[in-house]
């Protein structure tokens, strides 16, 4: 019989250890394979997903809530307390092995069943536009299914029970999914959330591929759907995003409160300090205090930015280990100067530190260190003595000059960069190549001071950045009100939320479009975001916040020509796909998804 066990005690440090030797030890003497997972303060070695698989059954053995139990769905499961699975540590094995008889047959009978998770990077647009395109498409079939949207506004997990009745998992994430390991033993299928956008009738018939393939509860290791492999080059860029896509709120936050107190108090406003509060107090009817308060609290959100870069690139690698030392590395990276670029490089080396230190096998006498001592001394003191003894110098080099290049772009050259970044945002509307370019202006952003020039580079970059990005869904909206029998009705349904999409800077309201005719829609909407850009470059618009399209409009610097931009662009688009869609028409092969507006979405 094969054992799978989880111990996990409060202090996280000794019963945990302990009560995993006990079980081990009691399952060995009675001929028992048993493999058990850690869940301690120095984190844990999860077990495989095949191993799940394998097992006959489930022990619990914790003193609060076990991470990842749903990965067991399905799975004949005993729970106890430490103390019990240490003390009576042969008395739980034989009680696990009597749930074994119990273990209900897995069955894949009737309608099919669906769960999914979607996640994109920044985790807003493609993250519930996708799960919406998945429900429609299963809603249209008749197929029950429930998806987990991992954005920026959290997510509706799903329960045990609606895992164990899965007949098949899709995974539409261009990150690493939180939780994978709950899926163990169900047939997999994994896709990027632009694809489950544009094709959910075609994920869904893979998926449908699929069922069956899974490993039983109580069924020996023979086929399950093992996700495909991810590169190594994959999964470097999916930890950087995961790091970006936990800076972003604070950009947003930080950025949107230092904007407002310009805004309300002027640019003087950089020279209010907190000694002013503490010796003054608070005048709730001066509108100076107030504009005050904003900017110090956002420029204290400003402060995170670089150690929640490079803290969350450490989570990605090698989960909370990988936290504490990243944390410091990205304070390290401020400290000497290195910025963005030594909060990425001291993200990844508190990240692979900490993992490969976490997988060092000791005997059982000094597990109970390996949290409260080895782990944080030694990935710490490593991420520490790199950034400052070698990267430091070089790193804070690479950051000053970049900025001095990016300060240095006056008139044609950034004009050119505004084409550029106006090409990208097009691209793919959302997808890597757009998030990219995403990135690059965020980072950016955050990396001016709270009391830095007003017309930095860096905020022209932004404002370029989602000016371009609105451009795709306004031109194929007006599009379709200037002709619309060159459009399908659905279409034309999807052109009415496309313009609310797109003035809210979303960009993927222009994807049902360019899924049915990528070759006259995506080169349209290119040449329509590169005379935006271009135009916003030339103009010298600015702006400080990250997000929000048309809505923060007050915080842009030239407004009024940064609105001219966006309407020229726009104008440009819908001509370009207005001729090449009347040269000649395309017949329509596939049935457009379903506007995608009902799921909120978070900045």
């Amino acid at each position: 019989m094969k054992i799978v066990a989880v111990t996990s005690c409060i202090a996280g440090i000794a019963h945990t250890y302990m009560a995993a030797e006990a079980l081990e030890q009691a399952a060995k003497k009675k001929g028992y394979q048993i493999q058990v997972e850690t869940q301690g303060a120095a984190g844990s070695d999860p077990m495989s997903d095949q191993t799940i698989a394998d097992a006959d059954v489930v022990i619990l053995a914790a003193d609060l809530e076990v991470r990842g139990k749903d990965r067991f769905a399905g799975k004949p499961t005993l729970e106890v307390g430490t103390s019990e699975a240490l003390a009576k540590a042969a008395d739980v094995i034989d009680r696990a092995a009597a749930k074994v008889q119990d273990a209900p047959a897995a069955a894949s009978t009737g309608a099919p069943r669906f769960v999914a998770v979607t996640s994109c990077i920044a985790g807003i647009a493609h993250t519930y536009m996708a799960a919406e395109a998945l429900e429609q498409a299963a809603k249209k079939r008749g197929y029950p299914i429930h998806v987990e949207t991992q954005g920026a506004a959290g997510s509706d997990e799903m329960t045990a029970g609606d895992i164990a009745a899965a007949d098949v998992v899709i995974l539409a994430a261009d990150l690493e999914i939180r939780g994978k390991d709950r899926f163990a033993g169900k047939p997999i299928l994994q896709v990027g959330v632009a694809e489950a956008l544009s094709k959910p009738d075609e994920v869904l018939d893979r998926a449908l591929a699929l069922r069956g393939t899974g490993t039983a509860p109580s069924a020996p290791a023979a086929a399950p759907a093992a996700p495909k492999k991810v590169g190594v080059g994959t999964r470097i860029r999916q930890n950087l995003m995961t790091g970006v896509s936990y800076m972003i709120p604070f950009v947003a936050a930080g950025g949107l409160l230092i904007a407002l107190s310009f805004l309300f108090g002027g640019y003087q406003i950089v020279s209010y300090t907190p000694q002013q509060i503490i010796d003054n107090g608070f005048n709730i009817a001066n509108i100076t205090d107030w504009a005050g308060v904003m900017f110090l609290i956002g420029g204290a959100t400003f402060a995170f930015l670089v150690p929640v870069l490079s803290g969350f690139i450490a989570f990605g690698i090698a989960d909370r280990p990988g936290i504490a030392p990243g944390f410091l590395g990205g304070a390290v990276a401020v400290t000497v100067g290195a910025g963005f670029l030594g909060g990425l490089a001291s993200g990844f080396i508190a990240g692979y530190a900490a993992l490969y230190i976490s997988r060092i096998k000791l005997p059982a006498a000094f597990k109970s260190l390996m949290p409260v001592v080895i782990i944080p001394l030694i990935a710490t003191f490593i991420t520490g003595f790199l950034m400052f003894v070698v990267l430091g110098a070089p790193l804070r080099a690479l950051s000053e000059g970049l900025s001095a290049w990016l300060s240095g772009l006056t008139g044609g050259n950034l004009i050119i960069l505004g084409i550029i970044l106006g090409l990208m945002m097009a691209f793919d509307m959302g997808g890597p190549v757009n998030k990219v370019a995403y990135a690059f202006a965020t980072t950016g952003l955050a990396s001016v001071p709270a009391d830095g020039d007003p017309n930095s580079v860096q905020f022209k970059v932004m404002a370029i950045v989602m000016a371009a990005g609105m451009t795709p869904p306004l031109g194929l909206a007006l599009a379709t009100s200037l002709r619309k029998r060159l459009f399908t009705d659905a279409e034309r349904q999807n052109g009415k939320a496309a313009y609310l999409l797109g003035a809210s800077f979303i960009s993927e309201g222009a994807i049902p479009f360019a899924a049915v005719d990528p070759l006259r829609v995506i080169p349209s909407a290119m040449i329509g975001s590169a005379v935006t850009g271009a135009l916003v470059a030339l103009f010298g618009s600015t702006l400080r916040a990250p997000h929000g399209g048309i809505w923060v409009t007050g915080l842009v610097g030239q407004p009024l020509l940064y609105l001219v931009a966006i309407l020229v662009g726009m104008v440009v688009t819908a001509v370009c796909v207005i001729i090449a869609k009347s040269i000649k028409r395309a017949p329509i092969v596939a049935e457009v998804p379903e506007p995608a507006t009902a799921r909120p979405v978070a900045v």
